[in-house]
């Protein structure tokens, strides 16, 4: 049955405390690595190998002690943003909401998930970095799977764009990028695959990720940009009320299998995936036990939210008031710049702000 209703939607209110552990929200992210280890230890190694042999090596071209060296990897980004607000994208039904609020955002560096991209372009947003995870094929589809144009017309947008990119990515989505590649490694507890990648070459920018894209484009925001405070759009790690996994048509969306239900952040019951449920519990613990103003701007998803509330170590608002909040000494720059004349062409006084 589907039935179309109109409803207000109120944040849940906020709990004293998180009502579980870091420790434990840490220990259910990490319930499945070894599984995912031993099902992508050959594609990692393999993918790390060919990537090396084409595009290495990791730590930059030329020689690191002459003039004519050039780092390729994230840590050259360091403190790239320090102490500025950051915005990092997911791909969650959600993303939708914050498109108006991302075409008034001029100052505030944003930082998405590549399955984005097309998305992003579609609706002429700027966004500073890209960033890679995941090692399958897939990578290649999904960055037009969605999309008002072919594949081959989102590739020539990458021409100008940069793209973090995990050193294991899959060789042929590093291939097809036409813009700067970034690269980083992932601490994976496994001494075959340390062993197999120092053999080919050291390289020790990590980038901890929670086992997820969206992780790793925070962890770069946060660590290696030094941004302060981060803002999460499109992280669901839900289904939406119509069933939709991401902001555009996909081939995922109806395809709940074997679902969990929990609530959202309005308190209305949705469903996730236990991976997905998984993931946002490393986010939530990150929130608790690392120092930072964590902001969810999602309007909608399950980031932060219980039965009983929402935790308090994740702000739930709206995407445009977080916006606004750095560009609000815009409206006052017509009064500023004109001194001896400050009433704007439509209005009968000179603004004043509060």
């Amino acid at each position: 049955m589907k039935r179309i209703v109109e409803m207000d939607l109120e944040f849940l209110p906020y709990l004293n405390e998180a009502p579980v552990q870091p420790a434990q929200l840490q220990k259910q992210a990490t319930s499945n690595d070894e599984v995912t280890i031993n099902a992508w230890r050959d594609t990692w190694i393999s993918n790390m190998k060919a990537n090396h042999e084409k595009h290495g090596p990791f730590v930059g071209k030329g020689e690191p002690e002459s003039d004519d060296f050039k780092p390729t990897h994230i840590g050259a980004q360091f403190n790239r943003f320090r102490n500025q607000p950051c915005i990092v994208l997911g791909s969650g039904p959600s993303l939708k909401n914050a498109i108006p609020a991302l075409k008034e955002n001029k100052t505030i560096p944003v930082i998405s998930c590549l399955h984005n991209f097309h998305y992003l372009m579609d609706n002429d947003i700027k966004v500073d970095l890209w960033v890679t995870l995941d090692s399958g094929k897939i990578t290649i589809e999904e960055i037009a799977e969605g999309g008002d144009e072919p594949l081959g017309y989102y590739l020539n947008k990458t021409a100008d764009q940069t793209l973090a990119a995990f050193v294991s990515s899959d060789p042929g989505l590093i291939d097809s990028w036409q813009g700067e590649i970034s690269w980083f490694n992932c601490g994976i507890p496994d001494d075959k695959i340390r062993k197999e990648f120092e053999a080919v070459e050291k390289f020790e920018v990590y980038v901890s990720n929670g086992g997820n894209v969206l992780g790793a484009a925070m962890y770069i925001a946060k660590a290696i940009w030094g941004c302060n405070p981060i803002a999460y759009s499109g992280a669901d790690f839900c289904f939406d009320y119509m069933k939709k996994f991401h902001p555009w048509d996909s081939k995922y969306d109806g395809k709940l299998g074997r679902a969990l239900i929990k609530n959202d952040i309005f308190g209305n019951k949705v469903y996730t995936w236990q991976s997905y449920q998984n993931f946002c519990g490393w986010f939530e613990g990150v929130s608790i036990k690392c120092p930072g103003i964590w902001c969810n701007i999602s309007e909608g998803g399950s980031l932060g939210a219980y039965p009983q509330g929402n935790i308090p170590s994740i702000r739930q608002l709206a995407a445009i008031d977080f916006v606004r909040m750095y560009h609000i000494c815009e409206e006052v720059r017509y009064m500023c710049e004109n001194p001896t004349n400050a009433t704007e062409p439509g209005f009968t006084a000179p603004k004043i702000l509060f």
